[in-house]
């Protein structure tokens, strides 16, 4: 019948139809409708682009991008799903960032499809500030059924971990966990740590991060937990997620990476002695590895098996730790203030702050000009935007 609809509208009206499915709930979005080009729909094409552009502040090209989704001809209903964002703390930023994960939310019925949800969420124990951070970050989950996904998927955690609260923890670190199936590919993985040892907390980090949630890395994950488990690195320790999440990116990318280090004089026992110390470095991007090992060996001239030992002072930032004390560095080796051979520069660029001031900044008498040229560094490199990756630490704050 509803074929016939559309070929009945195609001779009649002689315009292009498509049907365009969606697995969001009834609410939310039509499970299946017909778009027809045309003069209504142009002009309604038209006014989201405007109001994507003047509204929420899109680009026009992330506004026509966005407006392919939506179709209102007048500001009443986003109007209303923005007022409502506003009344439970999201901040002009993260109402944003829900938008343009989620377009077809300006659309949606404040009260009936995105309220009810919130306010399962606050019953739960979420706070108003963790529910717009959750959100801003993962938005596909407002257009999730509250009844067929999100309360059966809390509830499952909750029951899993015995815990509300270790269930809320898993919410917060893998937000986009309402978009999937927890019983077929997250509750097998779990289990699969949780039998070797790994702790909750160990669990939900590695949640944070991992992507291989379908069967065949499922398939995958089970040989990568196997080869960490080889590599030796103690399954009850936080390394072990963090070195299976880098073995879970992928075997090309895993390998491209371990080249680069082959490249600089590493050999498979060195890597692998590095990998056990400190898997943390495998979690930076090819680029960022490049830059550091090249501004360390090839211009503070250290040994590449020396950053080997400390594998941990490849994921430290090139603008915020490397060229501000490399700067100081300069200047006392250039002052004979320091002989580089009696220097260690591991220490010298893993020390913490407080020690690296009184080390090689205040134990000198131009500890004035030291600390003025080091906090102008510090300061020009918190302004200027790096071409090193940003990608650093993933676990950040995990000891």
């Amino acid at each position: 019948m509803f074929n016939f609809l559309c070929k009945t509208l195609l001779l009649h009206y002689g315009r292009r139809c498509t049907i365009t499915s969606t697995s969001y709930n009834k609410d939310f979005a039509f499970p299946l409708f017909i778009k027809c080009i045309s003069t209504a729909t142009s002009n309604q094409h038209s006014f989201a682009v405007s109001y994507l552009i003047n509204s929420c502040g899109f680009s026009q090209k992330s506004a026509l991008s966005a407006s392919k989704y939506l179709h209102f001809e007048s500001p009443e209903k986003p109007d209303s799903v923005i007022a409502l964002l506003k009344s439970h703390g999201f901040s002009e930023t993260q109402i944003s960032k829900v938008i343009r994960g989620l377009p077809q939310v300006l659309v949606a019925c404040p009260e009936r499809t995105l309220l009810p949800k919130f306010e399962f969420f606050y019953s739960k124990g979420f706070s108003s500030p963790e529910l717009s951070k959750i959100s801003s970050v993962c938005p596909q989950y407002l257009g999730r059924s509250l009844e067929n996904r999100i309360i059966p998927t809390f509830n499952f955690l909750s029951d899993w971990f015995k815990s509300n609260e270790t269930a809320i923890a898993a919410v917060k670190c893998c937000p986009g966990i309402f978009n999937l199936d927890v019983e077929t590919y997250i509750a097998p993985s779990i289990n699969v740590l949780r039998d070797i040892g790994v702790s909750e907390r160990n669990i939900l980090l590695f949640l944070r991060k991992w992507r291989g949630y379908n069967k065949k890395r499922f398939d995958d994950f089970k040989n990568n937990v196997e080869v960490v488990q080889e590599m030796g690195i103690n399954p009850s320790r936080s390394y072990f997620v963090i070195a299976l999440t880098a073995k879970s990116y992928g075997r090309i990318y895993w390998e491209s990476k371990v080249e680069i280090f082959m490249r600089w004089g590493w050999s498979d026992e060195v890597f692998s002695a590095a990998f056990r110390k400190n898997p943390m470095f495998m979690l930076v991007s090819r680029d960022k590895i490049m830059t550091v090992m090249d501004f360390l060996v090839s211009k503070m001239g250290m040994e590449s098996s020396a950053i080997a030992k400390r594998p941990d002072v490849i994921v430290q930032s090139m603008e915020k730790r490397f060229i501000p004390r490399s700067a100081v560095f300069q200047v006392l080796l250039s002052k004979g203030l320091i002989n580089k051979k009696d220097i260690n520069l591991i220490t010298f660029f893993m020390c913490c702050e407080q020690v690296f001031l009184r080390k090689f900044v205040n134990s000198f008498d131009d500890a004035p000009k030291l600390l003025t040229l080091y906090q102008e560094k510090l300061g020009i490199s918190k302004m200027t935007k790096s071409s090193v990756s940003k990608e650093s630490i993933v676990c950040a704050g995990i000891q």
